[in-house]
C-alpha cells in the first residue's frame, strides 16, 4: 500500500485529523496550510509540512513523517531535512516534528545522536496500532488506524467510518473522504468483490460498478499485487 500518499491525501483533504491526532483542537487546522516542499539545490523533498498562515506567525511549523517500514536512518534524514529547511526558509520559526509509525517496532533502535531532541516536546512519536479511544471518536484518526487494522476487522471498521463520514460531514465534503476509505479498503482487501464493497458503503452494486474511481483504484491495486 502506498501509505505515504494515503496519509498526505488525508492531510490535504481532512487536515483536522492531524490536529486531533496530536491532541489539539481540530479548529487549529484553519490556521495552517498543508504542503510539500523541495529544498532548493539539494536532493531533499519534505512531503508533509503544516505551515501557519502568514497572519499567524507565532504558531509553530509542523513537520510530518509517516513510517511504515524499518529505516535505521530515519531520524538522521528527518532532522537533516528539518534543519536545512529552517536554515533556508524559517530561521526564526518555532517548529515541531510528528513521526507517525505503523507500530512501535518500526522505530529505529540507534537513537543516541538524537536522544535530546526525541526527549523534548519538539518531537512527537505516535504508533497507530496503539491508538485507543481517540480512533473510535475521531473520523480522521479512525481513517489513519484503518490502514493498520487486521484484514478481519477492516470491513466492520470501514463501515463504521463510512457511517461516521455521512453523519458528520457536509455532503460536499463526504466524497473525498469516502474515496479515501475506499482506496484503503481496496489495498487491504484486493480480492473484495463489488457486492461486498457496495454493502460496506451502503450502495447498490450498480453504483459501485459504474464509478470510474473504483475502476482506477482496482487497476492500481492489481498492478501492485
Amino acid at each position: 500500500m502506498k501509505t505515504d500518499s494515503i496519509f498526505y491525501r488525508l492531510f490535504q483533504t481532512f487536515p483536522e485529523a492531524f490536529f486531533e491526532l496530536i491532541s489539539q483542537q481540530k479548529t487549529e487546522a484553519s490556521a495552517y496550510d498543508f504542503a510539500s516542499v523541495e529544498l532548493k539545490q539539494t536532493a531533499f523533498r519534505i512531503d508533509g509540512i503544516f505551515l501557519p498562515t502568514p497572519n499567524l506567525k507565532e504558531k509553530p511549523i509542523f513537520f510530518v513523517e509517516v513510517q511504515f517500514q524499518k529505516d535505521p536512518e530515519l531520524y538522521a534524514r528527518l532532522f537533516s531535512e528539518i534543519f536545512l529547511y529552517i536554515r533556508l526558509y524559517a530561521p526564526t520559526k518555532k517548529w515541531r516534528a510528528v513521526v507517525i509509525f505503523a507500530r512501535r517496532s518500526m522505530e529505529p533502535m540507534e537513537v543516541d545522536p538524537f536522544v535530546n531532541l526525541l526527549g523534548s516536546d519538539q518531537v512527537i512519536c505516535l504508533y497507530l496500532n496503539e491508538l485507543g479511544d481517540i480512533a473510535e471518536q475521531s473520523l480522521g484518526v479512525g481513517i489513519m488506524k484503518l490502514v493498520v487494522e487486521t484484514k478481519k476487522r477492516t470491513p466492520r471498521a470501514a463501515q463504521n467510518l463510512v457511517d461516521k463520514a455521512r453523519t458528520e460531514l457536509p455532503k460536499q465534503a463526504q466524497q473525498q473522504v469516502l474515496d479515501l476509505i475506499e482506496t484503503i479498503v481496496l489495498y487491504k482487501l484486493p480480492r473484495i468483490n463489488r457486492q461486498e464493497l457496495a454493502k460496506m458503503f451502503r450502495l447498490s452494486d450498480f453504483d459501485i460498478k459504474k464509478t470510474r474511481y473504483y475502476e482506477e483504484v482496482r487497476e492500481e491495486v492489481k498492478e501492485e499485487v
